[in-house]
């Protein structure tokens, strides 16, 4: 019996990767799954996928998190940037930088941890729903709350101990390198809003002969970060809420579909992965965010949000080609709850 839980959600990976386990089905990225991802590597071309950090731009399309700013650090009582070493001695002829930055982690191209998500759950069976995490980690315990430091309710007045036990920092000591597989969207829907269940995902996994196994690292090309950056930060927020491809979070072949397939993570281009707000659950209680509850809570799958996939899909599909090798470590920073990242694809 788990020390954390009595039961564990229908169709969930709780326990099957150990009592403790922090990783999810990244464990399925083992080294021979490097190894497959290394074969797809032919020219020792590389892509980087990820958006300039900067961008959407403002704090449309989440009120919460705003771009990151720069800032010099301080030296002798003021910036650092430039600063001329001759202040300390005349025969020194250097000029000197450096400086720090205030980042919201899920702003832009980033990764989820499964702290950012979890759900009310009867874990101890007793017929009260608590808030646990994925494999039964407890909300207040082992994802604990932000301190509240006083003052106005703004950033600084909330600190973080962060989360040892579910922080982006365990999916960097793994290290996150492995086979990635893309399926273009893009290509049969092209940039009207579509929701996207089970049957229209394996007609374009059909048509591009596209296929997945235990492990590898499932990417989504919808076009939607194209809009992003063709809006050069100042996005048109009705025009990218009706636009491009989204995954139905609703559809329960589809969820099924990504348990039974065994990849390890979902990658896609667009701000959720999944369509939000979701289609409508019903009058009983549910997740608003259906996709991220089925992944990160349930099946320890991490999801990647905001990725720039455009130019790695036009190679991919002029050379007749969906996998490739793909590095995408999160920034080893201990308790953060998720993690901008600059994913690269070697093809």
């Amino acid at each position: 019996m788990n020390p954390r839980w009595k039961q564990r959600p229908e169709g969930s990976t709780w326990g099957d990767f150990g009592a403790d386990d922090r990783l999810g089905r990244l464990n399925l990225i083992t080294a021979d799954k490097v190894r497959q991802g290394i074969a797809e590597v032919r020219e020792g071309r590389s892509f980087c996928l990820s958006l300039p950090l900067d961008y959407p731009g403002g704090n449309l399309l989440n009120p919460r998190r705003y771009p990151p700013k720069l800032y010099g650090v301080v030296r002798e009582g003021r910036a650092n940037m430039p600063f001329r070493l001759s202040v300390y001695d005349v025969r020194h002829n250097d000029v000197m930088c450096d400086d720090a930055a205030l980042i919201y982690l899920q702003y832009s191209t980033q990764w989820d941890s499964f702290a950012h998500a979890g759900q009310m759950f009867d874990a101890d069976g007793d017929g009260v729903p608590e808030p646990v995490f994925y494999n039964g980690w407890r909300a207040g315990e082992h994802v604990p709350e932000a301190l509240d430091m006083g003052g106005e309710p703004r950033l600084e007045r909330f600190l973080s101990p962060g989360s040892e036990v579910l922080g982006i920092h365990n999916f960097a000591r793994h290290g996150l390198q492995g086979r990635g597989v893309l399926v273009n969207l893009f290509d049969g829907i092209g940039r009207r809003r579509e929701w996207v269940g089970y049957d229209t995902l394996m007609r374009a996994m059909q048509a591009q002969k596209a296929e997945v196994e235990p492990g590898d690292m499932l990417c989504f090309y919808t076009g939607f970060a194209d809009l992003l950056l063709e809006m050069e930060r100042k996005p048109d927020l009705h025009r990218l809420e009706n636009s491009c491809a989204v995954l139905d979070g609703r559809d329960k072949r589809l969820l099924n579909w990504i348990a039974d397939s065994g990849v390890a993570t979902l990658i896609a281009d667009n701000y959720a992965v999944e369509g939000l707000p979701a289609k409508d659950g019903g009058p009983d209680g549910h997740a608003a965010l259906p996709l991220h509850e089925h992944c990160l809570f349930k099946l320890g799958v991490p999801l990647g949000e905001i990725w720039y996939l455009a130019e790695l899909a036009a190679y991919l599909k002029q050379q007749e080609r969906n996998r490739f090798l793909l590095t995408a470590p999160p920034l080893r920073l201990p308790g953060a709850v998720g993690s901008p990242v600059t994913p690269i694809a070697t093809v």
